[in-house]
């Protein structure tokens, strides 16, 4: 009989042990997130701070643009087009007239150098060193440059030389300038 007392109870015990490890547990569940529950409620519950409404628009007023009776800034005006005209007529400054051009008007005046001086036969010769790095000996009266520059004068300090170049209405004046001796070339 006793064994038949011990099987009968183990179900009831097994329930009860499973019955209160339950409860505890539950209990354990609740107490744990009570913190996160007491901090989510009191987030939801502060005060909302106050934002002032946007300011009201006000819309700019419409502006018509009409150019009807402005002149196109795309056209040359009649004063520009009549100097240009008075410039021409006057015969003014035209740019050489030549079949063949030198070799150093090929480059721009401000990648050539003077780099020294040479006098030969009662005639002083520039020297002249090209972005390529070519030197070319020049005399009074060669062309240099892009902007049809005749050599005036040479010195043992520099090349002057006169340009013609546009004035933006339709003709040409002359512009002096100069090639000055290169300083890395000064002391040989």
């Amino acid at each position: 009989m006793p064994r038949e007392f011990i099987k009968s109870r183990i179900p009831a015990i097994v329930r009860l042990g499973i019955l209160s490890g339950a409860i505890v547990l539950v209990g354990c569940a609740e107490d744990e997130h009570a913190d996160l529950q007491a901090y989510v409620d009191e987030v939801i519950n502060r005060q909302k701070p106050y934002l002032e409404p946007l300011p009201e628009f006000t819309p700019y007023p419409v502006y018509v643009y009409e150019s009807s009776d402005l002149r196109d800034p795309f056209e040359r005006s009649a004063f520009i087009e009549q100097q240009a005209e008075v410039a021409i007529e006057g015969g003014g400054i035209r740019p050489p007239e030549r079949d063949t051009k030198e070799p150093l008007e090929e480059f721009p005046l401000d990648s050539l150098r003077m780099v020294g001086t040479l006098e030969q036969s009662a005639t002083i010769w520039a020297l002249i060193k090209d972005s390529i790095g070519s030197i070319h000996r020049v005399k009074t009266g060669n062309y240099i440059g892009k902007n049809y520059g005749k050599i005036i004068s040479i010195s043992e300090r520099e090349v002057e030389l006169l340009e013609i170049v546009p004035n933006g209405l339709g003709a040409y004046i002359e512009r002096p300038a100069t090639i000055a001796l290169s300083e890395s070339s000064a002391g040989l």
